[in-house]
């Protein structure tokens, strides 16, 4: 364990921004009540607050105007190992970044900013769970968390291809739009995949996967290793600029949306040269030019907004023009939009053991929402969101009949030429 790597993190990141907001937490404890986890556990440590009070500390020894005095008086203490190890509980498995408490809190703070510089820290602390660093090692190493290396990439969209009677471009040299996928599709939810393809195809539009850069999910932002995070949206940038894209598609990925539409600039120090979206918007789109025509399906259905997705990145009503003319009957949740709850499992929540029972129980906020809507079912956007539905609703026996956005536009669709 570096605890003198924690320690300098934590010093060079209580910046001007993170000062504000520290100077700003009044202590009202608003976050509290929006948080999943603190509603489910009703542990006053998973309150949103308790997760950057180790940044209060560091800032008031170190960057504080008057630090020189509050150390003279003794006030507050640098962090020993024995309490970065406490705090990794807060930090990954009662905290999945979803940014509904900075909605809530009156003085702006945003918290998820504030767990992510926590997790910073741990991560140069080598204290981050040992699942999300393996998976983070591997992305940056083989380029995907689950080990799909540039040859086991074309493997699977081979395999895919012949299931599914779908051609699925690899390495053009010249292509309009640049596709991601992430590991999840790769591996669980290929007919996400291969819908994905179908549209694009039948739409006629010039597209590509690349070796260099194919996956979406970026572990790095989950563990807190800059260095990772930086590696993947590297590989992305430069795979849309060698094939002169215009556009880079993000899929059904909460947090690799984000991580190339939001994180990407500042990772990298420059803006990348091209459009980044995510498929529901490009999917809207399409559909708002009438280059995308659907049928409609006698269906009542709900819709779960990914927190990375909506709230965190803007895209809100982009799915709900696609649901409205894919089904009859389309019930909102509520809370919807960017107040919705999470699903529980972002932030590599879902995949940590240690954070199973904690995680199970904030999934019942989200039962309840479903069954509140009466709807026949619910359907996805985020293959996370997806991948934490099926695991927890496979815990609880609970039959909410998960669809998937993207497989359903390509069922409904309408082929002009057919």
């Amino acid at each position: 364990m570096s605890m003198h790597e924690a320690h300098e993190r934590f010093v060079s990141e209580t910046g001007a921004r993170i000062a504000s907001y520290l100077d700003a937490c009044v202590r009202c404890g608003l976050c509290a009540d929006a948080c999943h986890y603190h509603q489910a556990s009703g542990d006053p440590r998973h309150a949103p607050v308790m997760k950057f009070q180790i940044l209060d500390r560091i800032y008031r020894r170190h960057r504080d105007p008057f630090a020189p005095l509050w150390r003279l008086l003794g006030r507050g203490r640098d962090p020993d190992p024995e309490e970065l190890k406490e705090l990794r509980e807060l930090i990954y498995d009662t905290c999945s970044m979803c940014g509904r408490c900075t909605l809530a809190c009156p003085m702006g703070i945003d918290t998820a900013q504030m767990v992510w510089i926590v997790r910073e820290g741990m991560a140069a602390a080598g204290l981050a769970p040992p699942v999300l660093e393996q998976m983070a090692r591997r992305a940056k190493k083989a380029g995907s968390p689950m080990g799909i290396d540039p040859q086991k990439l074309r493997e699977i969209l081979d395999e895919v291809s012949r299931e599914y009677d779908v051609e699925l471009p690899l390495d053009k040299d010249r292509a309009d739009i640049l596709l991601l996928d992430s590991s999840l599709d790769f591996n669980v939810y290929r007919p996400t995949l291969a819908a994905m393809a179908k549209i694009l195809n039948r739409l006629g539009l010039n597209w590509t996967f690349s070796t260099r850069g194919y996956e979406a999910s970026n572990l790095g932002l989950f563990t807190g290793d800059v260095d990772v995070a930086r590696a993947m949206v590297a590989r992305i940038v430069e795979a849309a600029e060698e094939v002169g894209a215009s556009i880079v598609l993000a899929p059904e990925c909460g947090h690799g949306y984000g991580s190339i539409r939001w994180e990407a600039a500042e990772l990298l120090g420059f803006e990348p040269p091209f459009e980044i979206l995510h498929i529901s918007e490009f999917l809207a789109r399409l559909h708002r030019e009438g280059r995308l025509k659907l049928r409609r399906k006698e269906r009542s259905l709900t819709y779960h907004d990914p927190c990375k997705v909506g709230r965190r990145g803007g895209v809100v009503e982009e799915p709900r023009e696609l649901m409205r003319d894919l089904v009859s009957d389309f019930r909102e949740m509520h809370p919807s939009g960017i107040l919705n709850w999470c699903c529980s499992g972002g932030g590599g929540v879902v995949l940590l053991e240690s954070a199973r029972e904690v995680q199970l129980e904030a999934f019942r906020i989200k039962m309840r929402q479903v069954e509140d809507t009466g709807a026949e079912g619910v359907i996805m956007a985020c293959a996370f969101c997806h991948y934490t539905f099926d695991s927890s609703a496979k815990h609880f026996g609970w039959d909410c009949g998960i669809e998937d956005l993207v497989q359903m536009v390509a069922e409904q669709m309408v082929v002009e030429d057919a």
